[in-house]
């Protein structure tokens, strides 16, 4: 059972105490007000586009850009191409099947991906759709083994595409057709969302749902190494809790990656052995520069993580629990959002909030894109804004 955060916010407190599949556990935690700034420089709104969004579905679709065109979806089945200099739309595709008497929405829920020939999107019918890039018609669809709750990622011939069921699977990018699948443990009960996987010398790297990383041969699926990096721990449902959900940085001969209730690690890509480990656990996924991995951790603390051993350089705490996003570099920034629809921007040298603006009422989930010198955020509603910093 794939478990969605279950969030019930009021004022500025939420109990998991009516999260029925924990029985009689509850635990109250206080949600951090959104800080007062003043900022130290303006936000530009530079264009703002929309889709049919979804305030009341926990989806972490997000937009990608790819050759100065900006893919969005909607869980609906909506599916857009946008310029990325002024935002209009190039093509704007309804994947939805609708009937005289019926109406069937595609519910997409792993977000998009592009390279380039093809627009890529899977949903939770267990259905990967390829699109043109250049016009956005259907290339093909196909049925795979299981709910699509990570992006599907493309390397040479092949899309690789992993599933809430625990199936790695590689299609062929031109046709859908099956080339292999492999199997990764499920545990009865773990957090909605999947790794996607990163793509790296000829392998797939990824985390699943069981405290592991795993390195997958793109030709032919075969296992190539396994490391575990969180371990089941505490007397709560919760606490036992290990997924491995964000998505592996690769440099060099590191394999960078983090789990829920678990550890930041760093990892040698030739055999999966562990080089350092720092006590963190999280289901975001890391931005990074030269020197840093910046890991927004499962209570929602900022922190600057040296990639040389894992000291934590800095913390910023001012954000507890306000379900903040992924990270994102802007130049010397870190910039995230938070369930009220607030965006930030934080000092990468101490984690200084020095500016955010209020993008949308309905939320920010996904990751903000940073592409062109401007930041690109899809809201809860389906409206996407281009921002930049004055």
């Amino acid at each position: 059972m794939k478990l969605t955060k279950c969030l019930s916010i009021s004022v500025f407190v939420f109990s998991l105490a009516g999260c029925s599949l924990f029985g009689g556990e509850e635990e109250i935690v206080q949600v951090s007000p959104s800080p007062k700034v003043s900022n130290q420089f303006s936000i530009k709104e530079v264009w703002r586009n929309s889709t049919s969004g979804n305030t009341h579905i926990y989806s972490l679709l997000g937009p990608i850009n790819y050759d100065n065109a900006i893919y969005a979806a909607s869980r609906s089945g909506q599916v857009k191409a946008i310029d990325l200099l002024n935002g209009h739309t190039i093509w704007d595709k309804n994947l939805s099947k609708s009937t005289l008497f019926s109406s069937k929405t595609a519910l997409f829920s792993g977000g998009v991906s592009a390279d380039d020939k093809y627009v890529y999107v899977g949903s939770e019918r267990a259905v990967v759709y390829a699109l043109d890039r250049n016009d956005g018609n259907v290339i093909w669809e196909k049925p795979v083994k299981g709910e699509v709750l990570a992006r599907p990622i493309s390397s040479e011939d092949k899309l690789i595409v992993y599933t809430a069921s625990g199936n790695l699977q590689a299609l062929n990018r031109n046709t859908g057709e099956d080339v292999w699948d492999v199997m990764l443990e499920v545990p009865p009960l773990s957090l909605r969302g999947n790794s996607t996987p990163t793509i790296a010398h000829g392998a797939a790297i990824l985390g699943d749902d069981t405290g592991h990383v795993n390195a997958y041969y793109i030709n032919d699926g075969q296992l190539i190494w396994q490391q575990r990096i969180s371990h089941p721990s505490g007397s709560t449902e919760i606490a036992k809790l290990n997924d491995v959900d964000s998505t592996p940085v690769i440099e060099g001969n590191l394999a960078y990656a983090i789990g829920y209730n678990g550890n930041v690690v760093a990892l040698d890509l030739s055999n999966g052995q562990i080089v350092w480990r720092k006590e963190m656990g999280s289901t975001h996924s890391f931005a990074v520069d030269s020197q840093h991995l910046f890991v927004v951790d499962q209570d929602d603390n900022v922190q600057a993580v040296s990639k040389n051993g894992g000291t934590v350089l800095w913390t910023q705490a001012d954000l507890l629990h306000r379900q903040l996003t992924d990270p994102a570099l802007y130049e010397n920034y870190i910039v995230l959002g938070d369930f009220e629809g607030y965006l930030y921007w934080l000092s990468k040298d101490n984690g200084e909030v020095v500016a955010k603006t209020q993008v949308s009422s309905s939320g920010l989930i996904s990751k903000p894109l940073v592409v062109d010198n401007k930041v690109i955020v899809q809201a809860k509603n389906g409206d996407i804004y281009a921002f930049t910093k004055n």
